[in-house]
């Protein structure tokens, strides 16, 4: 029997179509729609366990993005021909849906759910990126599962001063701003993206061209469940609660941790054991039959100590540091750290530190990349690694995780457009950011010691670039909200916003926004960005100081590079047979030759960290290039000797033939004794035939010409 499908049909502005589609795919799981842009076809299912697993005290929430290749019509690379784990792109869209989606479960849910989308057919007139979330959305709506949506996400192109909703892929190569903007129908809830020196102003308007056309998607999810039928949502019960304890332990305690909030302990660890305390003098005090629920009473310390920092700032406009709302901590840095590498620095705001370390490579290091829509190389790279020993945890070292892979991009989106073009930077360039501390956007000292570590390395930047972290704590029924800047680990833990805004002097180049109340307003959201400039500037006054552009020269033991352009004709006598002529190149100049065509020429780039090594090189590669000229002398050597003479080796890959009547003004009878095979001989390019191309040297015009006997 035919499945009974539900489509909901949304049109943009422009005229193009967004379905979302149930009922006919993937009916066991709770909830799976299919949603379709052009040919763009994405597979989005969830399914959530009934009960919450012994001692979780959180959602257990997974969202896993994946393309298959079939997609696309591709057959995956490697030796086992399949989708293997998550790439870092994966990763990051996968990311982009968890933001939006999870603060729309409640609070006190905490059963695992899955949520799996999967690209089914791929079009490149509409990235799937931008879908993946309308896609998770849908799926949950339609299921039984309590959600306080729906959501969707869009993306925001500003072409050619225009902003441009879900853009192509070709449309995106001309883009000063290209953000990612999730919503509910009232709300923004996450903005991820990144921009070439855009004005806040630009930034806020995309925002607002975003969450309209996320209304109508939300619109359209709504219709969607109300025909299906799935209005009721399961009912559950994953907490223990004992509201009169609870109540209790407030009127007890509140003042407590108000007065420990109020003593704006600046240490991190000290504040944390002062407020820690409160807990276990408690818990100590219980007598030793005690029935109480610990990790309830844990929740309530926690949701105590939560409201008491929170209400310092509002009512009184403290932090729990000590510092102003608008103020930045003390910032120190230093560059050229590391004596070995190709650039370094490190960078400490605060608590929060990064060691990072710039390392350039040859085309030969370019990372490739092989997806169901993408193939190609990237040639700048960033890694943020986020060790335990930077919070003072003990914890398996178990490699990058997502959020490593999510901060290390942003902090690459920060510095990407700041880098030269290819065509200007022959270098790979790997950029790695090791925590060393953290107490609060470490993401942001990445960006701030990336800038430069990248100037120490002598890489000509455009601009220098700094990131500042901003918060919010806000209360709906008095109205009151404060701004912070700078955000300390607790303050995003306990605020209402996670607001990170990178830039120059000239403008914003990447952002990453995370908000975990409704109703932010425009106006609101304005203040914290034009906060967020001071505080932008501000640090890079403070980079400055230690280093204001990039070094003139790259470090001694950086890898000196030089281009050569050639014809394209040539390319195949550089690499010589089986790639001999360049082997030997690389080999006997300890250098590194890569060899490209493009733009119907060749292009010849050599790499050394020896002046004398690099000119040796390039020596040779001009030799193999060079035309040779009639009239011009060349040391040639014999490589093959016939009866009529000997084949010399008069450039790098091209022989002439030294005819017998050419060696010697006396006559030769014969070329017996007269050469040997790897002799030296200086000799003159007499002629090339314009027919064959083959050159007639002469040795004898070299030498000088004997006297004629005269008469007797």
């Amino acid at each position: 029997m035919q499945p009974k499908e539900i489509k909901k049909v949304i049109t943009l502005k422009d005229g193009r179509e967004i379905s979302i589609e149930t009922g006919k795919l993937a009916k066991q799981a709770d909830g799976s729609v299919v949603v379709r842009m052009g040919d763009t076809m994405i597979l989005a299912t969830v399914v959530g366990s009934q009960d919450a697993r012994e001692g979780v005290d959180f959602l257990p929430l997974s969202v896993d993005y994946q393309e298959k290749f079939a997609s696309a019509g591709r057959i995956p690379g490697g030796f086992l021909k399949r989708e293997g784990r998550l790439s870092d792109y994966e990763i990051l869209v996968s990311r982009l849906v968890d933001r939006a989606i999870r603060p729309l479960f409640p609070d006190d849910y905490h059963a695992d759910v899955q949520v799996m989308i999967s690209l089914i057919s791929a079009d490149n007139e509409a990235l799937p990126d931008a879908l993946a979330a309308l896609a998770a959305s849908a799926a949950i709506s339609v299921s039984d599962l309590p959600f306080q949506g729906p959501i969707a996400e869009v993306r925001v192109a500003q072409i050619d001063g225009q902003m441009v909703v879900n853009p192509t892929r070709e449309q995106l190569t001309e883009a000063t701003l290209d953000l990612m903007i999730g919503a509910t129908y009232d709300n923004i809830t996450m903005v991820e993206g990144e921009m070439k020196e855009v004005s806040e102003e630009e930034m806020l308007e995309a925002i607002l061209v975003g969450h309209e056309a996320i209304k109508d998607l939300c619109k359209a999810q709504t219709e969607l469940v109300e025909e299906v039928g799935k209005t009721e949502k399961r009912t559950y019960d994953h907490e223990n609660n004992d509201d009169a304890l609870k109540q209790q332990l407030f009127d007890q305690f509140y003042d407590r941790y108000y007065e420990v909030a109020q003593k704006q302990i600046a240490d991190k660890s000290e504040r944390s054991k002062t407020f820690k305390e409160i807990k276990e003098s408690y818990i100590e005090s219980l007598p030793e039959d005690h029935e109480l629920d610990l990790d309830m009473v844990g929740r309530y310390f926690h949701s105590i100590q939560k409201k008491a920092s929170r209400d310092l700032v509002l009512n009184e406009r403290k932090r729990l540091d000590g510092r102003e709302l608008d103020q930045v901590r003390h910032i120190w840095s230093e560059v050229d750290y590391l004596p070995t590498a190709h650039g370094s620095a490190v960078f400490t705001r605060g608590e929060t530190q990064s060691l990072t370390t710039v390392t350039l490579g040859t085309k030969l290091d370019e990372q490739m990349i092989d997806s169901a829509m993408v193939t190609g190389s990237n040639k700048f790279l960033l890694h943020y690694n986020f060790p335990a020993f930077s919070t003072g945890e003990v914890k398996p070292n178990r490699g990058p995780a997502r959020r490593e892979v999510g901060h290390g991009n942003l902090a690459l989106r920060a510095l990407k457009n700041m880098i030269p073009a290819d065509e200007d930077n022959p270098y790979t360039i790997r950029v790695v950011s090791d925590i060393l501390e953290s107490n609060g956007s470490s993401s942001m000292a990445t960006v701030c010691a990336g800038s430069l570590a990248l100037m120490d390395a002598g890489i000509p930047i455009k601009a220098a670039v700094s990131g500042i972290a901003m918060g919010m704590i806000s209360d709906p029924e008095t109205g009151k909200y404060a701004i912070l800047s700078d955000i300390l680990g607790d303050e995003d833990h306990l605020g209402d916003m996670d607001f990170k805004v990178t830039g120059t002097q000239q403008g914003l180049t990447a952002c990453q926004m995370d908000i975990k109340v409704d109703g932010l307003s425009p106006d609101v959201m304005k203040e914290a960005l034009e906060q967020a400039k001071r505080g932008r500037l501000h640090i890079l006054g403070e980079m400055s100081k230690t280093i204001s552009e990039s070094r003139e020269d790259l470090k001694p033991n950086a890898p000196r590079s030089q281009t050569l352009k050639i014809d394209k004709d040539m390319i195949g006598a550089v690499i010589g047979p089986g790639g001999k002529i360049v082997q030997e190149i690389q080999k006997e100049t300890e250098t590194t030759v890569v060899i490209e065509e493009k733009n119907n020429a060749g292009y010849v780039t050599i790499f050394a960290t020896n002046k004398e090594n690099m000119e040796d090189a390039v020596r040779r590669v001009k030799n193999i290039v060079a035309l040779p000229e009639v009239g011009e002398v060349y040391d040639g050597i014999v490589k093959n000797i016939m009866p009529f003479g000997a084949f010399i080796e008069f450039m790098p890959g091209k022989e002439g033939l030294l005819h017998i009547s050419e060696i010697k003004w006396e006559r030769l009878e014969n070329m017996d004794g007269v050469m040997e095979v790897g002799e030296e001989v200086k000799v003159k390019l007499l002629e090339i035939d314009k027919k064959t191309g083959k050159f007639r040297l002469s040795r004898k015009v070299l030498l000088p010409r004997p006297e004629r006997n005269p008469r007797s």
